[in-house]
């Protein structure tokens, strides 16, 4: 054996055995943060890569260091006591010195500027912190560059807080780095169109975590790639291996998530089991309803949620913070604790009562003021509101529970634009209750209205045999509701007399019965009918009493975006244009704040309409080109109705005869492309025209190489990264920027992404 041979001094970095993939955004914040400060902490959850970051920036910045650059690592150290001797050995002190190891220490920085790197401080946190404080406090050129699954508080820390690797359908630096490892694995392994799909659905599978993507590599030597990504399901069971060499704590998944559960408090052990319960984000509040109670009183919650986020457990998200979630490989990791604890029924219970309650809660108010705060506060939460009916579901004897969630979720699923996911769960209820049952009927009713949208002949069965089950029950809401959505269903397929018998009806069912909500909401219906009919001074009519029944300074969304949206068409029909257009205008507002998508689509319809009886082409086309893919999401443009498509296409039409089908083709494809906060801001005046891209340059004449390295650029990457990657001397690669920049005409890298979007849109 000649291991002794290639052993490294104390405190050299290692040489890198492996590539190195992505982290170009992770690296250059390491390094501006050891600019600003000599305090800085890699922090995340374990396997997610910190030390392989915090030694590349070490090896980057290592010249800035007169006297280099120290690593300690302290993986294998458990007595605290002994980390002043750890780090004079990595210095290269004399083991015989006389004075205590931190005096050695702190007289031999003193006169050096070095980069000090502790590695791996989490199961030493206390005595790594109260060592950094005094070299910091001793010495005027050491820094300081920690990694650990949680931040050391030291003053004047600066935290570098590292994510897993992105995942993209395209690829990513997550399938970068299972395609490099697999190679190393079996050198015949290609990424390639065939197998693309399992690669990403492994990567995203396992979060994107480095640690996990290359254990799960490894058993590619026994399993092909399909197979793999079948396995995963059990991926603690699966993912045992690991390279011999690797430290001990890294040789499994399980190993590296046992490290951080060991690192936990007892209170901070048992609120990582049970926040497993939730399959998304939640909130303190979630925490409190769902996680307290026992051995975690809810005045302690907080104590332990935050020890958790120090921890790297649990990860803080939202532009405010206020939102936290745990990575799939440690809340799976927390659900094993929980069964084994027999905690899993009761948490599963209460999570679900927790969205039963918020579920009725939106129901209720539907029509309240705060109806668009209600419904964002319910669309953060849809993975555990998802999950929450599957465990009703799939519970012996909670069919009920499940009708019940499902059924307080009509509104949700129509705003979310999630109209066949909604009737699917719909389906499943009217599976679970075959006979003529109050939850059947309401299931059917609900499903009816969803797919009234989607243009889904099946919806008029749904509605029809809805009134049936309601009327031999004598329940009036149902009998109501059901008739509100048969009326839609006939509206959509312009059966008009039809609709508005049903809707006759319906008024005076919901009338005695005193729903509210179901007469507002076939208000609007009766005034989209009329308007399609040509009743335009009724569909005017019905829709301004729909506005007095919301009262006059109602803030609800809903029913008050399509009331004013129906009346921007009744008014586009009767030539009154301006009108016409305050009413889209108004209705786009207020469909955008609520987040409605099939309502946008629909006011972006109208406004499109208006440009191009305007002669605004241009505009027109670009309009419904935004509208696209909110269609695309509904299943059916404008109901399917043949007299709004014929608006549609009258636009189109005029668009192609003004511009030509090349130009309206690049303008729809354009607006199809653009975030929805830009065409809102357009299309109701707060943008400048200018949005509207001009017609489209000559292609630019780079060569295939250099637009690999302009695309290299443009993501953020280095020269000498771009060099790496392309397997190419940085010198080639600053030629190859030259050129680039001349070429596309700007003066800085900065903005090649920006000019590639324009010539290669």
């Amino acid at each position: 054996m000649t291991l002794a041979l290639v052993r490294r001094r104390p405190g050299e970095l290692p040489v890198e055995v492996t590539g190195f993939v992505g982290r170009g955004r992770e690296l250059t914040r390491v390094d501006e943060a050891l600019r600003q400060a000599r305090m800085v902490t890699v922090t995340g959850p374990g396997g997610v890569g910190k030390t392989r970051i915090a030694l590349r920036a070490a090896a980057r910045v290592a010249g800035r260091y007169e006297h280099g650059v120290c690593l300690v690592e302290l993986s294998e150290l458990r007595d605290p006591e002994l980390l002043p001797h750890t780090v004079a050995g990595c210095l290269g002190l004399p083991e015989g010195d006389s004075r205590p190891p931190l005096d050695a220490v702190l007289d031999h920085l003193r006169e050096r500027k070095l980069l000090l790197i502790l590695d791996t401080c989490e199961h030493l946190v206390d005595a790594c912190a109260m060592l950094s404080d005094i070299v910091l406090h001793e010495t005027t050129g050491v820094s300081v560059l920690a990694t650990s699954r949680q931040p050391l508080d030291v003053p004047g820390e600066h935290i570098c807080q590292i994510a897993p690797l992105p995942v993209r359908t395209t690829g990513g630096d997550a399938v970068d780095l299972f395609a490099q490892r697999a190679k190393a694995v079996d050198p015949a392994f290609e990424v390639h169109d065939g197998n693309r799909a399992d690669v990403v659905a492994l990567c995203r599978r396992l979060d994107g975590m480095p640690l996990a993507i290359e254990l799960a590599t490894v058993r590619l030597r026994v399993l092909p790639l399909e197979q793999l990504v079948a396995r995963l399901e059990d991926r603690f069971r699966l993912l045992t291996g690991g390279r011999r060499t690797a430290l001990p704590r890294h040789q499994t998944l399980r190993t590296a998530i046992e490290w951080s559960h060991e690192l936990c408090t007892g209170q901070e052990q048992l609120l990582w089991s049970r926040l497993s319960v939730f399959a998304g984000s939640f909130d303190i509040a979630a925490i409190e309803e769902v996680c307290a109670g026992g051995e975690l009183p809810r005045e302690e919650i907080l104590e332990a949620l935050v020890g958790l986020v120090d921890k790297s457990v649990v990860q803080r998200e939202g532009v405010d913070g206020s939102r936290y979630r745990m990575l799939d490989t440690l809340r799976e990791y927390g659900a094993e604790h929980l069964v084994v604890r027999g905690e899993q029924a009761q948490m599963q219970e209460r999570h679900y009562a927790r969205y039963l309650k918020l579920a009725e809660d939106f129901d209720r108010n539907f029509l309240a003021d705060d109806q668009i705060q209600r419904y964002h506060a319910l669309r953060e939460q849809h993975a555990d509101i998802r999950l929450a009916i599957e465990y009703a579901l799939a519970a012996p004897g909670k069919d009920h529970e499940a009708a019940a969630l499902a059924g307080a979720l009509w509104p949700y699923w129509h705003i979310a634009g999630l109209h066949t996911e909604g009737r699917y769960w719909y389906a499943k209820i009217t599976d679970r209750f075959p006979g003529p049952v109050r939850e059947r009927a309401w299931a059917l009713a609900q499903s009816a209205y969803l797919g009234a949208f989607q243009a889904d002949p099946k919806a008029l069965d749904e509605a029809q045999e809805c009134v049936r089950i309601a009327d031999e029950l004598d329940d009036p809401v149902v009998a109501g509701r059901g008739r509100v959505y048969l009326n839609l269903s006939l509206t959509f397929m312009e059966r008009h007399e039809e609709a508005a018998k049903a809707a006759d009806e319906a008024h005076r069912i919901l009338e005695e019965a005193g729903d509210v909500v179901g007469l507002v909401t076939l208000e609007t219906q009766i005034g989209y009918m009329r308007h399609l009919s040509g009743q335009l001074d009724a569909a005017l009519e019905v829709c301004e009493r729909g506005l007095r029944r919301l009262g006059e300074g109602s803030t609800e969304g809903w029913v008050r975006g399509y009331l004013h949206m129906v009346i921007g068409m009744a008014r586009f029909r009767r030539g009154e244009y301006e009108q016409s257009r305050a009413s889209g205008v108004t209705g786009m507002r207020i469909k955008h704040e609520l987040g409605d998508g099939v309502g946008l689509a629909y006011c972006l319809e109208l406004l499109a309409w208006l440009a191009g009886h305007d002669g605004r082409h241009e505009e027109a086309i670009w309009l419904l080109g935004a509208a696209d893919p909110l269609w695309a999401g509904a299943g059916a443009r404008l109901g399917g109705t043949s007299l709004m498509e014929e608006f549609h296409q009258t636009a189109v039409r005029a668009a192609q005869e003004a511009l030509g089908e090349q130009r309206c083709a690049e303008l729809r494809a354009d607006g199809a492309s653009r975030p929805l906060e830009q065409v809102v801001a357009l299309a109701t005046g707060q943008e400048e025209k200018q949005l509207i891209p001009a017609p489209r340059a000559q292609s630019h004449d780079l060569t295939r190489r250099e637009h690999e390295v302009a695309l290299l650029a443009s993501e953020g990457l280095s020269n000498r990264e771009i060099a790496e990657r392309l397997v190419i001397s940085k010198r080639t690669v600053d030629a190859h920027l030259e050129r680039i920049l001349a070429k596309l005409g700007v003066p800085v890298r900065g903005e090649i992404a920006g000019r590639l979007g324009e010539l290669d849109g």
